[in-house]
């Protein structure tokens, strides 16, 4: 079957065949982050409601999963590049299935809360070990079969079908438990980790590099600088999907709902747009542009009056948010050796998952002191210090390029 796979990759869709292996490793990555948006709007209701914990605890039923993403990046991208993404990604929908089936053990045990609480949290860890197996192993998938010169759109296109994927996930979770509860939801996410499975079992794995690697330590202070960048910038978003509806509620304004849309379009219509330019123009220029761009967006959330403009704010911040991860995911790529290109990748997006897991607290705690607009007026300076840093980074790299030449 890999055979005929193969040769039909080879002849029949030659013309074609880098977009069609990058838009294989996007269905891995749509059917992982489907999986990841079939719990996520449904499971705060349901320890609050119906295991009688606490709001924190409920919040926390979300974010430990982001947790165990974030440990798990410094151990799956080694392990990407050792055994290959093939690998990390079978294993990471078989954690889809094994997260399905706590799931189901969870809603079977809703009568003793305790229990039923802590099955969910192992549910939620295990999901996200594998979200960070398969996000991390469908790009280097990508790249390494579509070539170096494929980055920017291998992140672009894994990155729509990402927010995609949640965005379709989510509601169907939540279709899901009100017509048979949560149990549905585990069986959901378990059918959609066996889906995934059988989808890249027959699919050819990358050959992986016998030299020496770079310890993940090395290739971690290699992403730092580029990391950061990426964190700040991914805090509008973060500020944005958390805050952007108690926002419109402090306002007496309906219809929040809008201003995510209009966040998620633009930051759709952006990546397809735009991605070449990265090619055209380069990593850091198009990232210093774009980041300009999402820090005016979030200022204009910030001082918005009517919700049009919050509307516009928030779209305006979905467009520039869009490319700043493939701008300097490319550049991150080849600041390692082929045989780190895992490490990498996983050490680059850790940023993002810290940040998403650390804003929601802080910018919480300033709405708190200081009402709804202080997180959007926090995003819009973290914003700008994401600025300076590329600026930084542009300046240091001048001279190794006028050096070159």
């Amino acid at each position: 079957m890999q055979h005929k796979f193969s040769y039909f990759l080879s002849n029949v869709m030659a013309p074609n065949r880098p977009k069609i292996l990058i838009l294989l490793s996007v269905t891995c990555t749509a059917l992982t982050y489907f999986a990841v948006g079939l719990p996520l709007a449904v499971l705060p209701g349901w320890v609050r409601d119906d295991l009688g914990y606490s709001a924190a605890l409920a919040g926390l039923a979300i974010s430990i999963q982001y947790v165990a993403t974030i440990v798990s990046r410094g151990i799956v991208g080694p392990m990407v590049d050792r055994s290959g993404p093939k690998r990390a990604i079978l294993i990471g929908f078989a954690c889809s299935v094994g997260s399905g089936a706590v799931l189901i053990a969870a809603a079977l045990l809703a009568a003793r809360p305790v229990l039923a609480l802590g099955t969910l949290f192992a549910s939620r860890i295990i999901l996200g070990f594998g979200e960070s197996l398969v996000g991390t192993g469908a790009i280097a998938w990508g790249i390494g079969r579509t070539g170096p010169e494929h980055t920017a759109r291998v992140i672009s296109w894994n990155g729509i079908a990402t927010y995609a994927a949640i965005a379709l996930g989510a509601p169907a979770g939540v279709v899901l438990l009100h017509l048979w509860g949560l149990a549905a939801v585990g069986v959901a996410l378990l059918s959609v980790g066996v889906a995934g499975f059988a989808f890249a079992w027959p699919q050819a794995n990358i050959t992986t590099h016998a030299s020496d690697r770079l310890p993940f330590a090395a290739v971690f202070s290699r992403v730092l600088p580029y990391g950061l960048a990426l964190g700040l910038g991914a805090i509008g978003f973060g500020v944005i999907t958390a805050f952007i509806a108690l926002y419109y509620g402090a306002h007496g304004w309906p219809n929040a709902w809008i201003a995510i849309s209009a966040f998620g379009v633009a930051f759709i219509l952006a990546r397809l747009i735009f991605v070449n330019s990265i090619a055209r123009h380069g990593g850091l220029i198009v990232a210093f542009s774009f980041l300009s761009v999402e820090a005016v967006g979030l200022l204009i959330v910030w001082l918005a009056f009517v919700p049009s403009m919050a509307v516009l704010g928030a779209a305006t911040a979905g467009f520039g948010f869009a490319l700043l991860f493939p701008a300097l995911g490319m550049i991150v790529v080849d600041l390692v050796p082929p045989q780190n290109r895992g490490a990498a990748i996983g050490a680059y997006s850790m940023f993002t998952d810290v940040a998403l897991c650390v804003t929601g607290p802080v910018a919480g705690v300033l709405a708190g002191a200081a009402g709804y607009r202080a997180p959007f007026l926090f995003a819009a300076v973290a914003a700008a210090i994401a600025i300076a840093l590329v600026y930084a980074l542009m300046r240091r790299r001048a001279p190794v390029v006028t050096a070159l030449r």
